[in-house]
């Protein structure tokens, strides 16, 4: 086979950092195949986001979007999508210390911003970016198949990959975003550092007899952390939540009936918006930690969650994948510049190197807050407090934190930084 700077691309995983990466090379005119388990059409897709899209009704799974990653939907031409459908801006973010006097209280007026940033719908994010991809007609859909087995690099790093239905296709460059249990990562032999958290996340919609006053409200308890998020809606008592807590707890919960639950989430969140008055169906989910040894190697490349998982705590998950997403394109965009070939692990270590250290601090910094607010001796818990009290006086080093948080400082991929005036 002969070495091309464009290869084609095969992207596994049509969720929405893969779809993202393929919106993100589509311009190229390179061809991209997106190989997705679940069956049908982008078009069908789309139709059944719209369809499901009611003022009473709201996906269980949402992603708190920072500044950057809405920079990266609007250079994909996907954020007037997102838009169209709904979103939730906020202003604030309420934060304290459940077993101590600890708050942290951030303001996007104090950073001259109109929010901190966005609560959408997965659902409505991926109908967005799907609906971009559908004008592009380099882009071919490959739709119920998810990979059986991957060659091995040949001299070019292209492979052949075998699909569950029989099907034999090429890959000039593989991208797994094939999520955390990643078929791509275990057939291509990458092995990942993991471990279980201890923690349940239950996710679900909840109404509140107090508005939401545009403000993500976390709250720490020793058993993990409790976020009520605000939602587009009709009214300004909607929110999604994220219960952290220990499995057993978790199975507890999901055993109430809805009064019982709704009377459990508002002791647990000190009735800081009056009592939860109705809950959707909830879902529980098992938190792990993953970290990819390596993201790349000849022809293949690791993104999102099939790289890395961390705990939801600070909802900065899919900010990564989309940060992924954004550095692997213009990794691959600069090599075709250049005349180089996408499938070099050389060139493809430029994508790790920008993205593995930033994944690692993250997925640290995340360990460090869980273990913080884990059961502490008294002294502990009043030193806590007192750090939270401290923070939320020095203006300076509190505009550092949420400006990280925001993705509105250090490097960031080119796609994801704000036009300059």
């Amino acid at each position: 086979m002969k070495q091309s700077c464009m290869s084609n691309v095969v992207i596994s995983g049509a969720g929405m950092v893969g779809t993202a990466l393929a919106c993100a090379l589509a311009p190229s005119g390179v061809k991209i195949q997106l190989l997705e388990q679940r069956a049908g059409s982008l078009q069908q897709w789309l139709d059944e986001v719209d369809t499901a899209l009611t003022p009473d009704r709201h996906d269980a799974r949402v992603s708190a979007l920072n500044l950057a990653s809405v920079q990266l939907l609007t250079s994909l031409s996907a954020w007037a999508g997102v838009q169209s459908r709904r979103a939730a801006a906020y202003t604030d973010m309420e934060v304290w210390d459940g077993e101590g006097s600890g708050r942290i209280h951030f303001s996007a007026d104090a950073l001259h911003e109109n929010c901190l940033g966005y609560i959408v719908e997965n659902s409505v994010i991926l109908a967005a970016l799907h609906e971009q991809l559908s004008r592009y007609d380099n882009v071919e859909l490959i739709s119920g198949v998810s990979l059986r087995q991957l060659s091995a690099p040949d001299a070019d790093g292209h492979r052949e990959l075998l699909l569950s239905d029989g099907r034999r296709i090429e890959a000039g460059l593989l991208v797994g975003a094939d999520g955390a249990e990643s078929l791509t990562r275990r057939l291509a032999g990458i092995g990942a550092t993991e471990w279980d958290y201890g923690h349940h996340a239950i996710v679900t919609t909840v109404r509140t007899e107090q508005p939401h006053a545009d403000t993500c409200w976390q709250r720490f308890t020793e058993d993990g952390p409790l976020a009520l998020l605000p939602l587009a809606a009709e009214d300004d008592r909607t929110l999604s939540i994220v219960w952290s807590t220990s499995p057993e707890h978790a199975a507890s919960l999901m055993a109430l009936d809805e009064s019982d639950f709704c009377a459990a989430l508002g002791r647990a969140f000190e009735y800081r918006l009056g009592r939860i008055e109705g809950c959707d169906r909830r879902r529980s989910i098992a938190l792990r930690q993953r970290h990819a040894h390596r993201y790349v190697e000849a022809g293949l490349a690791l993104i999102g969650d099939a790289a890395h998982t961390i705990h939801p705590l600070a909802g900065q998950g899919v900010n990564l994948g989309f940060m992924d997403a954004a550095a692997l394109a213009e990794v691959l965009l600069a090599a075709m510049m250049r005349g180089e070939s996408w499938t070099d692990e050389a060139v493809l270590r430029r994508f790790q190197r920008q993205r593995r250290s930033a994944n690692l601090t993250m997925a640290a910094t995340m360990e460090g807050f869980r273990r913080l607010f884990a059961p502490q001796p008294p002294v502990v818990r009043l030193l806590r407090s007192c750090g939270m009290n401290l923070t939320d006086r020095l203006e300076p080093v509190k505009q550092h934190l949420v400006l990280q948080a925001m993705g509105l400082s250090g490097e960031r991929p080119a796609l994801a930084r704000r036009p300059t005036i």
